[in-house]
């Protein structure tokens, strides 16, 4: 088992005893007869575990302990006393120290109690990184974009995470409803419980009402043993529930009670069961047009609709484009160990002028095949797929300049255009151009563009 672990005690013999049985059980030990170094050794040599002496001339265990959980607060403290001073372990304990042991130590104890504080240790270390990757992918800074409205949607995000009102998110498909329901989740006061998702035109109407609230073992033919629905397996977490506009009307009734009287009953079942979920409902369907044709319910709509959050379609938030296209490369280079370098100005162009009809997915789903197929670590007009280049060849063609223009007025107008295209930004219309950005720089100011 692999830990850093430092043993501390005035009394040599003892310290090097320990070091060496633990030695023997895998660990990398080091030993110091005094605290004054404790700290500096914790940082140089990156220490999991100490475990030392409570009693000691210069500088007691309480010392100890206190200082190395206000400097490396994840290093794990083990105290060793004698029979009179277990009054003073268990305070330790109380003070952040792992455990305690009582002298004489048994080697074999000693490596039991070092195994599992290290077990608990790698746990934890563990959840911290899981949640550090969770944030990463889920949070606020996993969402791409520097557009005026994704801005917006980044300002009402912080407002409602720590809510617990439902939301509905209302977008065109490939837009990111999921990706802007699981940041809901994990920036709020439920991110440590399940996140659950459904996705009601996945399902047929026979099977939905069992995958929501479950069913008893023999409520219908094929229901062979008791089944818990996705709001029970969401219980003081979040219920993702995606294309809502699908949802037949039956379901919606009983999705509206629910909603009222926080229980649930399994089909088959007199018995109700208290939960407490969080709802996030997506659609990419007017659910206004749908309520007046009779589709969906009017009470269950003002319901969903406590806070309405609207996703803009690709197509009307270009300058995001390139933010992500550029994560995308990054993303799927190394996930198909490729050496992508970069993308040509031409490639850029059509994929910039591109409508987008599946929004960010198709986007994303465009760079992947695009560094799948690529050969030389350069994106370009080759790789991309051929239903978006012969849709956009127009963006091969540049402006119509009429005779007489000179070259000069002809650069300013394409500099000006392009800075339009990429909403102003100047390290794009470089890369777009073909040019350097300090050349670029330098024709701005010859042109008096801003």
């Amino acid at each position: 088992m692999d830990a850093s672990i430092l043993i501390i005690d005035d009394q040599k013999d003892q310290a090097e005893a320990i070091a060496e049985s633990l030695g023997n059980a895998g660990y990398t030990c080091s030993t110091t007869t005094s605290g004054n170094n404790v700290v500096d050794m914790i940082r140089r040599d990156g220490i999991d575990v100490v475990i030392t002496d409570l009693v000691m001339h210069e500088f007691d265990g309480m010392r100890i302990l206190k200082e190395t959980k206000e400097n490396s607060p994840e290093t794990e403290v083990i105290i060793i006393t004698g029979h009179g001073s277990v009054e003073n372990a268990v305070t330790a304990m109380q003070k952040g120290a792992a455990t305690y042991l009582l002298k004489p130590i048994n080697i074999n104890h000693l490596r039991a109690v070092v195994g599992k504080v290290v077990e608990k240790q790698n746990i934890v270390r563990s959840n911290i990184e899981l949640h550090k990757q969770l944030e990463e992918k889920f949070g606020f800074a996993g969402i791409i974009g520097n557009s005026q409205q994704m801005h917006r949607i980044f300002s009402i995000l912080k407002q409602i995470a720590s809510t617990t009102a439902t939301v509905l998110v209302v977008g065109e498909s490939g837009t990111g409803k999921e990706l802007i329901a699981r940041a809901i989740h994990y920036n709020g006061p439920r991110k440590n419980n399940p996140f659950v998702e459904l996705n009601s035109a996945a399902i047929s109407e026979s099977l939905l009402e069992s995958e929501l609230f479950g069913h008893e073992k023999g409520a219908f033919t094929g229901a062979l043993q008791l089944r818990k629905g996705k709001f029970e397996y969401a219980n003081n977490g979040s219920l993702f529930l995606d294309e809502v506009g699908d949802m037949p009307l039956t379901t919606q009734a009983k999705l509206l009670r629910l909603i009222e009287d926080g229980r649930i009953v399994r089909i088959g079942s007199n018995e109700s069961i208290k939960i407490d979920v969080r709802i996030i409902a997506a659609t990419n369907k007017d659910l206004g047009e749908l309520v007046k044709e009779g589709k969906f319910r009017e009470d269950l709509y003002f319901r969903f609709n406590v806070i309405c959050l609207r996703l803009p379609p690709l197509r009307e938030r270009q300058e995001d484009i390139f933010l992500l296209m550029d994560s995308f490369i990054k993303e799927f280079s190394k996930k198909n160990g490729k050496n992508i370098k970069d993308i040509s100005p031409e490639a850029r162009k059509i994929l910039f002028r591109y409508d987008w009809p599946g929004n960010v997915r198709e986007l994303r789903n465009c760079i992947e095949s695009m560094i799948v197929f690529n050969q030389n670590g350069v994106l370009d007009i080759d790789d991309i797929p051929e239903h978006i280049y012969k849709s956009n060849r127009t963006a091969l063609t540049g402006p119509v300049f009429p005779v007489g223009v000179t070259l000069d007025e002809m650069e300013k107008e394409l500099i000006k255009n392009t800075l339009a295209y990429v909403g102003g930004n100047r390290g794009e219309t470089a890369k777009i151009l073909g040019i350097g950005e300090r050349t670029l720089y330098r024709k701005l100011e010859k042109y008096g563009l801003k």
